[in-house]
């Protein structure tokens, strides 16, 4: 079997590339130098190419902020990209898994959101996504399209490298805290990735469709950056003090949802899948970062 992944240097993507799919599997991996994806047809030119059974885009443009001012920049990747690919795929005859985000809604839920709630992002780059989930399910009936939220690892730029970083330059840090979310470990994102896969590459009948991923449990950015601290706690030896403060204590060109919890199960009944918590999650970061640099 053989495996197209675009995105291939991200956080996701790298994690991806870490996983062990066996001799019997091939995993093509892609990152910019082998396929930008600024350039119109690019992606389905690709896939033309390499004759795969099966294809994951883990690619993206994520910088919230910077997407107010390069809404093109991000729906050509975002939208346009993933769009090409299941063009491509479509007429191959083969699936495509598509990674996207909490930030197509847009917070104002009380509770968790499901699969099925309508959609309204708040800023450019969450509309982009939300155009790149519309043009995968118009070009092709065998998709998954994952949405996960907070995304964190040892590599790339992230919430836990950038709280580190900070950390360890100043002695008080304001984090907000009237956001809540559900972390997730890009490592466990490429597990449930590499489950379904096998599932679909093993011939089963495939619930295809929209599902939510994320990391057991909810919190806040204040409770996320404190979890970071404290799981550090054994390797820095003067943590600053983390203080909660409110979104508009420290405004940002991009408007974030004030609620971005996901509701999980719909993935976990479909697939048979049991989810970590993004603690345990956590642990293996700060464990990556610093027990073994």
């Amino acid at each position: 079997m053989r495996i197209l992944l675009f995105g291939a240097n991200g956080q996701v993507g790298t994690e991806l590339r870490a996983i062990d799919w066996g001799e019997d599997t091939e995993l093509v991996a892609l990152g910019r130098q082998q396929s930008d994806l600024l350039v119109s047809g690019n992606a389905g030119r690709v896939i033309d190419k390499e004759q795969s059974d099966l294809v994951i885009n883990a690619s993206a443009y994520t910088a919230v902020d910077k997407a107010e001012s390069e809404p093109d920049l991000a729906l050509a990747i975002n939208a346009r990209a993933p769009g090409e690919m299941a063009d491509a795929c479509s007429k191959q005859g083969i699936p495509l898994i598509h990674i996207s985000t909490d930030y197509v809604f847009d917070g104002s839920k009380q509770g968790p959101y499901v699969e099925d709630d309508p959609v309204v992002p708040l800023g450019a780059y969450g509309r982009s996504k939300e155009t790149g989930e519309r043009a995968v399910r118009e070009a092709l009936g065998s998709h998954i399209i994952l949405r996960t939220s907070w995304v964190f690892s040892a590599h790339g730029q992230n919430f836990v490298k950038t709280m580190l970083r900070l950390g360890a330059e100043r002695d008080e840090l304001g984090i907000i805290d009237d956001q809540r979310g559900c972390p997730t470990a890009a490592a466990h994102i490429a597990q449930v990735i590499a489950a379904i896969t096998r599932q679909i590459l093993e011939g089963k009948c495939i619930p295809w469709g929209t599902y939510h991923y994320c990391g057991t449990g909810e919190t806040t950015w204040f409770g996320f950056a404190c979890a970071i601290f404290e799981a550090a706690g054994s390797y820095i030896e003067s943590p600053p003090n983390v203080k909660p403060i409110s979104t508009d204590d420290f405004p940002l060109p991009a408007k974030r949802p004030a609620n971005s919890v996901l509701e999980c199960r719909k993935i976990e009944t479909a697939f048979g899948l049991r989810l970590p918590t993004w603690r345990d999650g956590l642990a293996n970061v700060i464990d990556q970062l610093y027990g073994n640099p």
